[in-house]
């Protein structure tokens, strides 16, 4: 996947700059759909070090829409329980979500060198993406019809793969330039389009540092079997976060005191020492020990005419929520069949502007209760400490608030904000429109047990409440429909699918399917539909619209209207 050949003769649809978590399911997302992509990534090797540990089942979701769940899932530690621990290491509080709403665990503890490397190798499954290593981005010039990208050969490079030391090449720069219809900026913190582009972070900087130490384990799970899941110590003397990865992989991360230097915490001997409250350190390999700062950032705009912004270049978030690669992983696959309906005329352009309205205040409200998160664990005043103790002492004592906290329902919900998305207007304050739908286990007409969101492929979905979803509409509208490659399904309750002399003339282009667990057919009575309601679901899983039968017809229009084709 690796170039070095000009590309200034060729115009591309996306030019990607990075090739972390969010530029990665980009060019997959834009791959899969056939679209000409070119990525360019810094940085000339893998980056080989985790930095992100923790997933969730929306992001899972995403994974699935790209056929890498079940690999990636493969390397992650699943349903693993989250604690809050007294310093003793007795949990005070745990969350241990078990829901399957989004068809995934809440909970996934992945190592991030494998997840990138079976991203980036599969890959080349798309002859149309390619990535260039060892190249970064430089400038680029961008008019009404596309954006010229300047890039050149990287010189100062990551020196290893335990800390941030640089070395310099003494390579030529080659410099080149490539076209491309539209450019995202997918490269970090750091982004260089965003700072070409001029745009601000606004937010705070947090400057109390924190010692991360990356271990592997010599002695395989023996080592570990005493911390088997993931534990924030809220020990006022020394906040730390132990968090367990796949494959005898770990992370500590401690909370520097008042006075403490970088350099001192950075010591091989200074990390022995706090290892060694909860684990011998003679059973494992350090593969990496550094002293970072972390940010609550967003910036002040995502996108610039033919210019986008995604992940961390958009929004910075502190790490105790695990939200910052899945905050990017959403940004990709929200922009991403966005930009390929617009490069297949399936979409006006200006379709793009939703990408920041419906992506933003989600992305803030991450960043929110991460920093509430935080807050909350790394308390270092023994009076403010036993109040917070007390208080999750009280949540545990009250059924419901106790399950509202195990199964993390305070994190937000994928839902946008009302008439700032890409749908019918919200009928009731907790609609659906605007949220995404759920996705249950179906059986098929053959037998097979398979999650419903396999079955729907890369468009636009109508899914009838026991009914075919096509009933109500008109000739013109099927016919569009069709084009742009929308799936229609009959969703039945187990037993109850059609069946005698009615159902063998059969329905040409209609999948029928039963449900196994009723969950998205009690979604549809939730509301308001007893019977024959018809969902359009957007291609990245969201509603845009839930009607009757004999409303669908005017959901279609409305969809036309919103796209503009």
């Amino acid at each position: 996947m690796t170039g070095s050949s000009d590309d200034s003769s060729q115009t591309v649809d996306v030019a990607i700059a990075g090739l972390g978590p969010t530029g990665l399911v980009l060019a997959h997302i834009l791959g899969k759909r056939g679209h000409d992509v070119v990525v360019l990534e810094r940085e000339p090797e893998f980056y080989g070090n985790a930095r992100a540990v923790y997933t969730d089942d929306e992001c899972m979701r995403v994974f699935q829409s790209i056929d890498a769940a079940d690999e990636l899932g493969r390397d992650m530690l699943v349903d693993t329980p989250v604690q809050l621990c007294r310093p003793d290491g007795s949990p005070m509080a745990q969350l241990r979500g078990m829901e399957r709403r989004f068809g995934w665990p809440v909970v996934n503890f992945f190592y991030q060198p494998y997840m990138e490397t079976k991203l980036a190798d599969l890959l080349d499954r798309y002859p149309s993406v390619k990535v260039r290593r060892g190249r970064q981005l430089t400038g680029f010039k961008q008019d009404s019809r596309g954006v010229v990208v300047t890039h050149e050969a990287t010189r100062e490079v990551r020196f290893t793969d335990c800390g941030d030391a640089k070395r310099v090449r003494s390579i030529d720069v080659d410099e080149q330039t490539l076209s491309a219809r539209y450019l995202v900026g997918a490269d970090g913190g750091r982004s260089t389009v965003r700072e070409i582009l001029g745009i601000e972070m606004t937010g705070k900087s947090f400057p109390e540092p924190w010692l991360v130490v990356d271990l592997k384990s010599k002695n395989g799970a023996s080592s570990l079997r005493h911390l088997p899941y993931f534990n924030f110590f809220c020990d006022p003397e020394c906040p730390a976060v132990s968090c367990p990865q796949p494959d005898g992989h770990h992370r500590f991360e401690f909370r520097l005191r008042p006075g403490q230097t970088k350099e001192y915490m950075e010591k091989p001997e200074t990390v022995r020492q706090y290892l060694s409250k909860y684990v011998d350190p003679d059973d494992f390999e350090v593969k990496r020990r550094l002293v970072y700062t972390f940010n609550a950032l967003m910036a002040e705009t995502w996108r610039k005419d033919r210019v986008f912004l995604a992940g961390d270049a958009a929004h910075m978030t502190p790490q105790f929520m695990g939200q910052g690669a899945s905050s990017g992983i959403r940004d990709a696959f929200n922009l991403g069949w966005k930009l390929s309906a617009v490069l297949k005329d399936q979409a006006s352009p200006s379709m793009l502007d939703t990408y920041e309205n419906e992506r933003r205040d989600h992305a803030k409200a991450m960043i929110d209760i991460s920093v509430l998160m935080k807050d909350l664990v790394s308390l270092s005043n023994p009076a403010t400490a036993a109040v917070r103790n007390l208080a999750l002492r009280g949540v545990r004592s009250v059924p419901g608030l106790r399950a509202w906290f195990e199964e993390g329902r305070f994190r937000p919900k994928p839902i946008y904000r009302r008439g700032g998305f890409l749908g019918m207007r919200r009928r009731r304050r907790r609609g659906p429109e605007g949220a995404m739908a759920p996705q249950p286990e179906v059986r098929t007409i053959d037998g097979r047990r398979v999650l419903l969101d396999d079955l729907l492929g890369d468009g636009f979905s109508l899914i009838g409440q026991e009914v075919d979803p096509r009933h109500g509409l008109s000739k013109g509208s099927q016919a569009w429909l069709e084009r742009i490659d929308t799936s229609f399904v009959r969703l039945c309750a187990y037993g109850n699918r059609p069946q005698g002399e009615p159902a063998r003339r059969g329905c040409p282009g209609l999948q029928e399917v039963e449900e196994m667990a009723g969950d998205m057919l009690d979604w549809f009575k939730k509301a308001g539909f007893s019977s024959d309601g018809v969902a359009l679901i957007r291609p990245d899983g969201f509603v845009f619209g839930l009607v009757g039968a004999n409303q669908v017809d005017r959901a279609v229009a409305e969809l036309q209207r919103q796209l503009q084709c």
